[in-house]
């Protein structure tokens, strides 16, 4: 069994993400769940939401406590909660976020990709300048970092579950896919608790 906790801000679509990527996955021949963690939602505010996904049926009804990864719809969170709690190690850490930005030394246990799901967004005028849509992006992006569902039942479920702007959120979420970067630490970056950097990974 896989799970996955999407952190993000109210009027981002965390929600909704976590819900499309659930029907991705059962397009793929899946047993999922989506939730949210329960709590007043007001625009801005931190909010969570989980995925499970397994070849066979799900029995466990608990919150996600350990997932294997984790998405940031908005990194203004990485500083503002504590984005690791029980991330397993060596699992993936997907990020809105451009090549070069800075991480936290605590990132270094995990695998670190990141997407420019916000600049995705407004290129398609996906919300505002000020509230951008990021969950359609952030979703194409990580089914690139998973290697699954394929792309195409990630499209499938925006077409059934988005009835605003379709056809823009199609081209984010394949925009995004297409525009995922792998990155990795660098060890000289952590010197005196700096923070580290993420950086494209050099060829073997």
């Amino acid at each position: 069994m896989v799970e996955v906790r999407f952190h993000g801000r109210g009027g981002q679509g965390t929600v909704v993400a976590s819900i499309l990527m659930a029907r991705a996955f059962f397009q793929a021949s899946y047993f999922v769940q989506s939730f949210p963690l329960f709590g007043v939602e007001r625009r801005g505010a931190p909010v969570e939401a989980y995925l499970r996904l397994d070849k066979t049926k799900i029995l466990i009804r608990t919150n996600v406590y350990t997932p294997d990864h984790v998405v940031v719809m908005d990194p203004s969170l990485i500083t503002a909660v504590d984005i690791t709690r029980g991330l397993k190690p060596g699992g993936w850490i997907l990020i809105n976020g451009t090549k070069g930005m800075d991480m936290p030394p605590s990132f270094a246990s995990f695998r670190i990709a990141t997407v420019d799901a916000t600049r995705i967004a407004l290129k398609h005028s996906l919300g505002t300048r000020t509230h951008p849509i990021v969950n359609t992006a952030m979703i194409g992006a990580f089914a690139r970092v998973l290697g699954e569902p394929p792309l195409e039942a990630v499209i499938h479920a925006i077409e059934e579950e988005i009835p605003v702007k379709p056809e823009n959120n199609i081209a984010a979420a394949r925009e995004a896919y297409d525009a995922v970067i792998f990155g990795e630490f660098k060890p000289d970056r952590t010197a005196h608790g700096a923070p580290l950097a993420i950086c494209p990974p050099t060829a073997s």
